[in-house]
């Protein structure tokens, strides 16, 4: 176990830092009582393992439990610097500010954002904390990668500590319309915070580009492009930060590993002989979160069966619902609306031999995932509203005889580079029904090449080239940005003149 870091030992010397909210392992007991740290599975985590390997990185964030103060300690070749966090701070700040103000507010008021003064105050003080153990980590002149809506203070935190750093900032959820975003009572310290960074990354140009009207809206500042003008306390420009568009990925290359081994493809065999059998396994994977669209699913399902146009025993859903923020409010009563609709779907359609829902409310290792991603025929990703979902990709990963057929919600940041998935408006329960059927009878020649072409998409853009073009992209000099905003202007002029010139007279 390392010393203690601080900003004046050699031990701060990092070239590279993340900060998130987790650090990214897990405790795990042995039978004897003992414990130790465990890398957490992840696509964050494998995306950034070698970059912080080769760069002497360190990871800033949570270990998980709280009231206890450890010490940084070295894991798989990465350091790794706990930040505490009392009973409180969870409270507030993450249950409370992160997954109960920001989080719905994010995800289109799905439900109604909460705002509490007191969970602002522990968001402030919370992302003060991991600002100063990232300042007191990073070498002179590091790069500091900061991670997700629970710290969007933390890159003006930290530039105002060390502006000697290179800071960027992901954002790993949709980021709302200025018109829902202005609800926020803390909505200029957000945007200023954010603005700390030299690079906010966003999932969907869509999400970039509703950053960048908030902030012309709300502090009013110059925007040009991607490029926004970042003033000092006078009011003077001070310096350019950059909203852009990366989309993230998965970790193709172990999952098709996984897929390839004949022990994944035997037990996606004994997957189907448990479920009876049935012609086609339909499977929902998602956390147990109201943005998922789980009721939608279960809706359309249950009405599929009602209708007769799928009989029991000839289809069977498998829905995995891992356990989430069980101590909020209204996840407690989603997953009880859940469980009733379940109970009554099977209550009205099971047979003896068969059930119609086979609802798992727990997690499962990931090789297990692989195995159920292979039994399933058709995957239904029916998010209300998403970042991403990598689900998605992972279901296409796993499929390497290019069979089964995705099924995906239009308003999930994948559907912008999975367009050959059978998208859906998932509010639209008449074509959600519609769209299930047509995936489930697709002829097998038109389910390969669909499933063939987004198979090429996400190996050519895995999780590794995601962070090395974020971080490119990060590096990128001053000089280098004016160059890059001066090929855009020309650009934008000649195609504005050759507009003219095809203009009829």
């Amino acid at each position: 176990m390392s010393a203690p870091l601080d900003s004046k030992t050699p031990a701060a010397a990092y070239d590279f830092v993340v900060v998130a909210n987790r650090l990214p392992v897990n405790r795990v007991s042995d039978d004897d009582g003992a414990t130790s740290w465990q890398r957490a599975p992840g696509g964050l985590v494998t995306a950034l393992a070698p970059v912080m390997e080769s760069a002497d990185g360190a990871w800033v964030g949570w270990a998980g439990a709280t009231d206890e103060e450890l010490e940084p300690f070295e894991n798989g070749g990465i350091s790794m610097v706990p930040v505490p966090l009392t009973e409180s701070d969870v409270n507030l700040y993450y249950e409370g500010f992160s997954n109960s103000t920001l989080w719905p507010l994010y995800h289109d008021v799905i439900v109604a954002p909460e705002y509490h003064r007191t969970w602002w105050d522990s968001y402030r003080k919370v992302n003060q904390r991991f600002a100063d153990a990232a300042a007191a980590a990073a070498a002179e002149g590091a790069t500091v990668w900061v991670q997700d809506y629970q710290l969007q203070l933390v890159p003006k935190m930290l530039r105002e500590a060390r502006p000697d750093l290179k800071i960027g900032f992901f954002n790993h959820i949709p980021f709302p319309s200025v018109d829902l975003f202005a609800q926020l009572p803390w909505r200029k310290r957000v945007l200023e915070g954010l603005l700390g960074a030299d690079l906010i990354g966003f999932q969907r140009p869509g999400d970039a580009a509703n950053f960048l009207r908030s902030v012309r809206r709300i502090l009013g500042v110059t925007v040009r492009g991607q490029q926004v003008h970042v003033q000092d306390a006078d009011g003077n420009p001070e310096r350019i930060a950059r909203a852009e568009a990366h989309p993230i990925s998965i970790d193709t290359e172990s999952i098709t590993r996984l897929a390839n081994d004949p022990k994944t493809q035997e037990r996606a065999k004994e997957i189907r002989r448990g479920l009876g059998n049935p012609d086609v396994v339909v499977l929902g994977v998602d956390r147990l979160d109201y943005t998922k669209g789980i009721r939608h699913r279960l809706k359309a399902f249950s009405e599929l069966l009602d209708d007769g146009r799928l009989e029991v025993g000839g289809a069977t859903l498998v829905q995995i619902a891992s356990p989430s923020r069980e101590r909020v409010g209204e996840y407690m009563k989603l997953r009880d609306e859940i469980e009733l609709t379940v109970g009554r779907i099977n209550g009205e359609h099971d047979t003896v031999a068969h059930t119609a829902v086979r609802y798992l409310h727990h997690s499962y290792p990931f090789e297990e995932m692989v195995a159920l991603f292979q039994a399933a025929d058709v995957m239904l990703v029916t998010a209300l509203r998403d970042g991403m979902n990598l689900v998605a990709k992972e279901y296409i990963a796993a499929h390497t005889d290019n069979k089964g057929a995705l099924v995906l919600s239009e308003f999930t940041g994948a559907a912008d580079q999975l367009k050959h998935a059978y998208q859906v408006n998932p509010h639209d329960i008449a074509d959600l029904k519609d769209t299930i059927v047509e995936a489930i009878n697709a002829p097998d020649a038109e389910a390969s090449r669909r499933m063939r072409i987004m198979r090429r998409q996400i190996v050519t853009n895995d999780v590794a080239r995601w962070s090395r073009k974020f971080l490119e992209s990060l590096a990128k000099s001053d000089a280098d940005i004016s160059a890059d905003a001066r090929h855009t202007a020309d650009k934008e002029r000649a195609d504005h003149d050759a507009a003219d010139r095809n203009r009829p007279q």
